[in-house]
């Protein structure tokens, strides 16, 4: 009994450390998105030097979760703790990637005449930002139908970055001095496109966890 506490303290211990880093990859990535809009180049500075900080929390959690299954052997659903919370530290790590990916853009873009006002890149963002951080509302609340919805939403995510696609071709072809900057935002929205995918990821870990169920790629739509 005594060793099961012991145990069910250090899944707990593990979920906390994940949700700190959960904490800094939203960061980030609210942080580069403000920057991408706002073409502030020393918002997006601070984004590029914080990733070591989310990459060292990736290792720190890997050698924990590591550790409990070598020492505990866990079974079931304990197992699918680890499993999953390693799976959701990978995504949180690519979405501090991304972070920095979207700063080196903003950074670019900074030193160029602003683009023209984009009501759909906005949309995209806000898209994602909600993905994201709903995807982290059902890790925290083991809520499958959050994490459903998450899934969903990647629908929209895609269509909005399309659109832009679209609609940045066409702009660069009616005007060929922005080519240069339109290639970086076109850019730009793949990046916010991927946190997304990485959000949509979380989701299906969260189901993953709570009913055994492998949604991987099959929970969208």
């Amino acid at each position: 009994m005594e060793q099961r506490a012991h145990f069910s303290k250090k899944l707990e211990d593990l979920k906390v450390m994940v949700l700190r880093m959960a904490a800094l990859s939203e960061s980030a990535i609210h942080k580069a998105i403000r920057a991408y809009l706002e073409n502030d180049a020393d918002l997006a500075e601070s984004v590029i030097v914080g990733d070591e900080v989310i990459n060292e929390m990736e290792d720190e959690i890997d050698n924990f979760s590591l550790e409990l299954l070598a020492l505990d052997q866990p079974m079931a659903v304990d197992l699918r703790t680890i499993i999953g919370a390693q799976r959701i530290t990978v995504n949180l790590e690519r979405l501090g990637d991304e972070a920095v990916n979207l700063a080196h853009r903003a950074i670019f873009l900074s030193t160029r005449p602003p683009m023209p006002h984009n009501p759909k890149m906005e949309d995209l963002a806000n898209t994602v930002k909600m993905m994201l951080s709903e995807a982290l509302k059902a890790y925290v609340d083991e809520d499958v139908n959050l994490a459903g919805q998450v899934c969903r939403m990647d629908d929209k995510a895609d269509d909005l970055t399309i659109a832009i696609l679209r609609q940045m071709v066409s702009d660069m072809v009616a005007e060929s001095r922005i080519v240069e900057r339109g290639v970086h935002a076109i850019i730009g929205a793949r990046h916010l496109e991927r946190v997304g995918d990485l959000s949509t990821n979380v989701a299906e870990t969260v189901v993953f966890v709570v009913e055994g169920t492998n949604m991987k790629h099959n929970c969208r739509g």
